[in-house]
Parts: C-alpha cells; sequence; structure tokens
C-alpha cells in the first residue's frame, strides 16, 4: 500500500474538474494511492487560496499542479 495521498480540489459544474477527477481516479486506483476529493465552495479558506485554479492536485497536503493533470509527472511523484 502506499504511503502517499492524493487529494483533488473542485467544485461542481467544472469539466476540467470531471476530467482531472478521471485521470486522478486512473493513477491512483492503478497504483494503489488512496485519493479523495474536496470542493472548495465548502470551506471559505479553500476557496479564497484555490478557487480560481481548480482543480487543483495536492499530493500528501502539498500542491503538485493545478487545471489538469501531468500524468507522467503525478505518476513519478507518487512512486517516490
Amino acid at each position: 500500500m502506499s504511503t502517499h495521498r492524493v487529494t483533488l480540489l473542485i467544485r461542481e459544474a467544472c469539466h476540467a474538474c470531471d476530467a482531472a477527477e478521471a485521470d486522478i481516479r486512473r493513477v491512483c486506483d492503478d497504483l494503489g494511492v488512496p485519493w479523495s476529493t474536496v470542493d472548495v465552495d465548502t470551506d471559505v479558506e479553500l476557496r479564497g487560496e484555490y478557487g480560481d485554479r481548480v482543480p487543483v492536485i495536492l499530493v500528501d497536503d502539498v500542491e503538485h499542479g493545478f487545471w489538469r493533470v501531468e500524468e507522467d509527472r503525478l505518476r513519478a511523484a507518487l512512486a517516490g
């Protein structure tokens, strides 16, 4: 089991978020990495910090990327 975890920051009715979620699901399921989504609009601090860049990918609570999933880069981060 992986020691990493991925959090995808999203918002409802976001087509880019839907695409990122499908990519995250595929990569994390393939590598056995737990992942979850959090809607930035449910938290004032998250919305203020990340709201203009969703979807945002966090690896172990550290920002890894935003707007789209760079699959090779994500796989490398989760392998290390």
